[in-house]
């Protein structure tokens, strides 16, 4: 097979975003989403590789600054769109793109890439490892009753339309960036992504609605969702399906997930991407009936180990000596002396002993802070060498909050 790896030139977007339509079951996207999409794809980071005049393969990668530990915002690839046609599998094609991938994003200066898999089969062996996960619920709002916090009668909440307070709800999810790791600081553009609503993905509910929290004359919170009427002989049971909720206060954050509960018509609360430690837990009195579960989510792979691991912080002073497994990435290879603690770190080589070894996808599970080494050592992917240095390490990658990715890319 001769085929041809190279950078996507504007005028192929068409056939190469058909080709990932194509990939992913050949549905086309509506009018909106591709307008969307064009416009935020980064033809300069997108490769395609083509067979003849045929594009049988993409991937590319958005410019993110992702919140770490101690919430600095470190430039990260978000990997995406990427896809092999059916026709051309298992020959290498993947492969020819990761590598050219990482490569580039090395040459960037981008320390880590991060993404959301189709299948997280895939990933693992270009040295990505699972670092968020994301919940789901679905709420019987019938049964179970809510106990908020004081001040919460106080929020003022009002029905708005999306786009009328795109700005005010953008300005929100950006102050909370940088106390959650995984959020991602949005570039202009994507503040339009959540406000995406095709009919066809609605599926019998209605189009976005949105409500606000207000104090005084500022929003302080927001939730957006749909709402899914359905009748059944003994009356109403229709859905809620919550897409976006932020909020800046524990009370504004209450007041917008009772109003959810106590809409009229329904008895459920569908739940699609929230934190695994998403508060609203803590309200409920029946968290059996909420029916909770989670998923993988953001992967991440660390690019310039060195670089990666000095941008964060640590919950606890750490001195530590990693042997490091890359073989994908072998820059990444060998030793290295992580010193931190929660004002900052310093990652260099080393010839020093060992104190811990794993590869690369194992730091990079840990990198948020919501995957713990320790865990990681039970399941046999990370060996103690020194004693206690396992544990020591663990506490320190932790982070008080879990990381979380709010949208897709």
């Amino acid at each position: 097979m001769t085929t041809e790896l190279r950078v996507l030139k504007p005028a192929e977007w068409e056939a190469w975003y058909g080709r990932l339509e194509l990939a992913f079951g050949g549905v086309r996207e509506s009018t909106e989403e591709r307008k969307l999409y064009n416009e935020l794809t980064e033809m300069d980071r997108s490769i395609g590789v083509w067979d003849g005049d045929e594009c049988v393969g993409t991937a590319g990668a958005f410019t993110f600054r992702m919140a770490v530990p101690g919430g600095a915002l470190v430039p990260a690839a978000g990997v995406t769109m990427v896809s092999v046609a059916a026709t051309h599998r298992r020959r290498g094609v993947l492969t020819s793109m990761m590598r050219r991938q990482l490569d580039d994003v090395r040459s960037w200066g981008e320390p880590v890439a991060v993404l959301t898999a189709s299948e997280p089969v895939i990933y693992g062996r270009f040295g990505y490892g699972v670092g968020t996960y994301q919940m789901y619920a679905e709420i019987d709002t019938d049964r179970v009753t809510l106990a908020v916090p004081p001040g919460t009668d106080d929020v003022r909440l009002r029905f708005v339309e999306p786009e009328d307070v795109r700005d005010a709800c953008e300005g929100v999810y950006a102050r909370q960036v940088t106390g959650r790791p995984g959020m991602m600081a949005r570039r202009p553009g994507w503040e339009r992504l959540p406000l995406l609503d095709p009919e066809s993905e609605r599926h019998g509910a209605s189009p976005l609605q949105c409500v606000v929290a207000e104090r005084g004359d500022e929003i302080v919170g927001y939730a957006r969702f749909h709402n899914k009427p359905e009748w059944e002989l003994s009356g109403p049971k229709g859905t809620i399906i919550l897409e976006d909720l932020e909020a800046l206060d524990p009370a504004s954050y209450a007041a917008l997930w009772r109003f959810l509960f106590e809409i009229d018509l329904t008895s459920t609360l569908r739940v699609r991407n929230r934190p695994v430690d998403d508060a609203w837990q803590q309200f409920v009195s029946d968290i059996r009936r909420c029916n909770v579960r989670a998923r993988d989510s953001l992967h991440v792979r660390l690019v310039e180990l060195g670089a990666a691991l000095e941008a964060r912080t640590y919950q606890t002073p750490l001195d530590v000596v990693f042997d490091v497994e890359d073989a994908f990435c072998p820059w990444n290879e060998g030793r290295w002396r992580l010193t931190g603690d929660h004002k900052g770190a310093s990652c260099k080589r080393t010839d020093d002993a060992p104190d811990l070894a794993l590869s690369v996808r194992e730091l990079a599970a840990a990198y948020l802070g919501g995957v713990s080494l320790t865990s990681l050592g039970a399941a046999g992917r990370v060996r103690e060498v020194r004693a206690g240095a396992l544990s020591e390490a663990s506490i320190a990658f932790g982070s008080d909050v879990a990381p979380w990715l709010p949208h897709g890319f």
